[in-house]
């Protein structure tokens, strides 16, 4: 055995128990394969499973995070979201009060409101050692996501006009959490990640159809179309609105670059959009 294998071995024997938020979540979920496959313990938080977990009810956090030793926190519905601060204030409490050593915070790339909640976590935990993933826009969101039902219907749309998107596959987010959740790779910094090349929506319209052998024709529209969409479809009216103005902000330009995060904090490459299509493809993620 090398040196390096024991050293992962013993890390995979001192981390744990992890609480991972939104555990059934598309970075959740891939966190939870992943802590499992190293052999740490893992408590997968969400509303109907094993663990008792819910972001609008705070009476049942103490619980999940009650003898953890790491905590994963993807807040829902967004961090920038109205509320967010209060929340990670009232999890950074208790968590410091159950003893928590190490918080991994999935956090959006480019958001200001969603800085105001990262430190309203840092402040309340205290001595924890806190680390911060700014994430690009999902890859897994055409295939998993809000966007799924749009590209199989062969008409995406989202109101991100011309702007280039670093997409960013949720393997790659997963594999940084979990690295700082067992103390590697960069443990306690912040981290931004995006995917290794500029996409456009109607570029990844035309990859996706490459991919899934059959066209998907991307639709720009405008914030405010967009909000009128989202309610026609049941959203509330307040949640329509947020997420509209929450994308309005994000995609005007200031995300349009490529970070070096994922090299950074893994030592290699971020996946491709064209290798997430590939992959999602011969998934089935899009058979109609």
């Amino acid at each position: 055995m090398t040196k390096d294998m024991a050293d992962q071995q013993q890390e995979t024997r001192t981390a744990g128990p992890v609480l991972v938020t939104s555990g059934t979540g598309k970075t959740g979920r891939r966190v939870v394969e992943r802590l499992t496959a190293r052999g740490v313990p893992v408590r997968a938080g969400s509303r109907g499973g094993g663990v008792p977990f819910d972001w609008a009810d705070e009476s049942g956090w103490e619980a999940a995070l009650r003898g953890a030793d790491a905590a994963y926190i993807a807040y829902y519905p967004d961090l920038a979201a109205p509320g967010a601060p209060e929340a990670m204030a009232a999890f950074g409490r208790i968590a410091r009060g159950c003893g928590v050593r190490r918080l991994v915070l999935l956090s959006g790339r480019g958001e200001p409101r969603a800085v105001v909640a990262e430190e309203a976590l840092r402040a309340a935990a205290g001595d924890a050692e806190l680390t911060v993933v700014r994430s690009a826009f999902f890859a897994q969101n055409f295939s998993e996501g809000a966007l799924l039902d749009g590209v199989l219907g062969g008409e995406l749309v989202f109101p991100a006009g011309s702007v280039a998107e670093p997409f960013v596959d949720t393997g790659d987010v997963a594999d940084v959490v979990v690295a700082a959740l067992c103390g590697e790779g960069g443990a306690g910094r912040v981290h931004e990640l995006t995917g290794p090349r500029l996409l456009t929506f109607a570029e990844a319209a035309s990859e996706i159809s490459r991919a899934a052998g059959r066209e998907v024709r991307y639709v720009p529209v405008t914030g405010p179309e967009y909000a009128a969409m989202l309610a026609e479809y049941g959203v509330p009216e307040a949640e329509a609105g947020f997420l509209a103005e929450l994308f309005a902000m994000l995609l005007d330009g200031h995300n349009a670059t490529v970070t070096e995060g994922v090299k950074q904090a893994l030592g290699r490459a971020p996946s491709s959009f064209t290798a997430f299509a590939a992959e999602a493809a011969r998934g089935g993620a899009w058979d109609a």
